[in-house]
């Protein structure tokens, strides 16, 4: 007796599993790393108009005072860690004999003592750094907490 063969179909379907996958792991990544790009620590910052700095190719140093008045700095380990004084003036210092065109901003809150900003800006300049910008927010957005977005404005000191 003969007997028949059954002939295999073949099946044309593209199977989407494994790319649903990785578009989740890709999105879970996406998910964790975008709070992680926030720059510095929060501050509410003072609210004025001045020019916008130029975009440069270096990210500027920026020390960020809060309204306990402990200091910050965005090139450190960790820049959500308080730094001390001696610290942030090495960390600067030996960043400027690196890149010594690169801009040096203080973000401060708008209710530290003003001593405080002062003392950043004096140790910014015994770091090195020949002018010293102060980041405030735009004026003529409203000031409602939830929609205060910092923009890159400095008044220049020497």
């Amino acid at each position: 007796m003969l007997k028949k063969r059954r002939s295999k179909k073949l099946s044309a379907e593209i199977n989407v599993v494994p790319y649903i996958d990785v578009m989740l792991v890709l999105l879970v990544i996406f998910i964790v790393t975008a709070p992680l790009l926030q720059q510095g620590v929060a501050v509410d910052l003072p609210q004025a108009s001045a020019k916008a700095l130029p975009p440069s190719e270096k990210e500027p140093i920026v020390v960020s005072v809060d309204k306990e008045g402990n200091y910050y700095l965005n090139i450190a380990e960790s820049p959500q860690a308080i730094i001390a004084k001696d610290a942030l003036s090495v960390r600067v210092m030996a960043e400027l004999k690196r890149t010594p065109q690169r801009k040096v901003l203080v973000k401060a809150d708008n209710h530290v003592n003003y001593g405080k900003v002062i003392g950043a800006m004096v140790l910014l300049q015994h770091a090195g750094a020949p002018s010293v910008g102060l980041v405030t927010q735009d004026d003529t957005t409203p000031s409602s907490t939830t929609a205060k977005k910092p923009v890159s404005h400095a008044s220049e000191r020497g």
